[in-house]
């Protein structure tokens, strides 16, 4: 994005703020609006009946959430949570068509967010047939290695387990695992990756 595009952002988006745990959408809701996250993280996911949640990506300073719902003016596909604290702006449906209009960029990279989008999905379906758990948990450690504590996202187990499909349980004996081979080392807050190549090596085992 541009200095330009920045500031017309700017100009015509409404700033919000928001705390750890705070819901900014709902699934189901009507979409009026895009989200272009400014600092911290966002967690975009599915809630089953059950209550069981599926994480569906996290969204990282200068990314975009909600561009589905507000295109195709139809209902929210999926909620979105503040995982700390988080500054967005937010565009309504004419803002963000000005804004297009006057900056034809705009458009181009919007076609290259919502085709990210697709792969991540199709990626995460593969994940979740064609990878055992352990080999998505190295997954998701490799992803989010040496991420910017300010803005990047602090994962809990229970987190990583609706990220990778599975209970938290089941989480927890894969980092137990993975620490007792010597690829990563626990401490309280923080896990320590020991054996990056052997890792990677996880990550691509059959199922």
């Amino acid at each position: 994005m541009s200095e330009d595009e920045h500031q017309s952002i700017k100009k015509l988006a409404t700033e919000r703020r928001y705390e750890r745990g705070d819901i900014i959408i709902y699934e189901g809701d009507k979409a009026t609006a895009l989200y272009v996250v400014c600092s911290g993280a966002v967690k975009i996911f599915k809630t089953s009946i059950e209550g069981k949640e599926q994480i569906l990506s996290i969204i990282r300073p200068g990314e975009t959430f909600n561009d589905v719902g507000v295109f195709d003016e139809g209902l929210i596909p999926a909620s979105a949570q503040a995982m700390g604290e988080v500054v967005l702006y937010e565009l309504g449906q004419n803002e963000l068509y000005v804004i297009m209009h006057d900056h034809p960029i705009v458009v181009h990279n919007t076609i290259k967010v919502l085709a990210g989008q697709v792969r991540d999905l199709v990626t995460l379906v593969e994940d979740l047939s064609f990878r055992h758990v352990i080999g998505r948990v190295a997954k998701i450690l490799l992803e989010y290695a040496g991420a910017d504590p300010d803005n990047g996202p602090r994962l809990t187990q229970q987190e990583m387990a609706a990220m990778a499909g599975s209970a938290r349980e089941v989480v927890g004996r894969s980092l137990k695992t993975l620490e007792e081979d010597g690829l990563i080392k626990l401490n309280r807050h923080k896990i320590t990756i020991t054996d990056i190549d052997a890792l990677r090596g996880m990550v691509e085992e059959p199922v």
